[in-house]
């Protein structure tokens, strides 16, 4: 155990990465407390603002992060510098990522039901850099040897194929596996061959004259709705909050 966590995590290249999850993680975490406070009407917090303009937390994280990535940048993978700019990197991002959703929607849905992309957002952030941690790399290329560089056309290929079977899982409507899949390259092969949602570009071009095979993706999709999306909201309602009940 130790000597993976020296290989993997501890080694000087990837302090950098896991400092800046460490902040991300707590950052999220801290925010959403206060601003569960803040609506609760308990504690000393309140919404900043100035001039009349409410300041969402998303502004300063903005700053954070290009402070800090810029700072990590020029001070490369070693040293005080590169450790603080990951930090400040990885606090800015939590900021912005806790309110991803009022970036995407240009209004503030933070505690309406479209502010749980948030949440969901921030969780797939966080299982992805940790995936890095622990070792994957992108598109499945992982710790090259040299004989693997003189066959650079054999990694191009593998490289070329995973992000192939990404795309079609995303064009299936299953975005998290294929985001997931970029890293690791088993579950973008899965997401490719199983069947696509309803309503997927993917469903929409192949499935419109093939009855039974869109009878089988209605049901199951419905199934698998049944199954997860109850367990998925009470724990995005957990981590975030519970959204506000929609206004008649």
């Amino acid at each position: 155990m130790g000597h993976w966590l020296q290989r993997n995590i501890v080694e000087p290249g990837k302090l950098p990465l896991l400092l800046a999850l460490t902040a991300f993680v707590l950052t999220f975490l801290v925010t959403r407390a206060v601003t569960r406070l803040i609506r609760a009407g308990k504690g000393p917090f309140g919404n900043v603002e100035a001039g009349g303009v409410h300041i969402h937390h998303v502004v300063p994280g903005v700053i954070l992060t290009v402070v800090g990535g810029f700072g990590a940048v020029a001070s490369g993978r070693h040293g005080f510098g590169a450790a603080l700019g990951a930090v400040v990197f990885g606090i800015g991002a939590g900021l912005v990522l806790d309110e991803f959703a009022l970036i995407l929607h240009l209004q503030d849905v933070y505690w309406t039901e479209a502010g749980r992309q948030s949440v969901e957002v921030v969780v797939i952030t966080a299982s992805l850099v940790g995936l890095l941690l622990a070792g994957f790399s992108p598109f499945g290329v992982d710790d090259v040897t040299q004989g693997e560089l003189q066959g650079r056309a054999s990694v191009a290929l593998d490289v070329a194929l995973n992000f192939l079977f990404s795309l079609i899982a995303l064009s299936k409507g299953k975005a998290r596996i294929a985001v997931f899949g970029v890293i690791v390259p088993v579950v973008a092969l899965i997401g490719a061959l199983r069947l696509a949602r309803p309503g997927s570009p993917w469903a929409r071009r192949f499935y419109r004259r093939r009855h039974r095979a869109r009878a089988r993706a209605l049901l199951r999709a419905y199934h698998h709705d049944r199954r997860w999306s109850g367990p998925r909201r009470a724990f995005e309602d957990w981590l975030g909050g519970t959204p506000d009940p929609p206004r008649p």
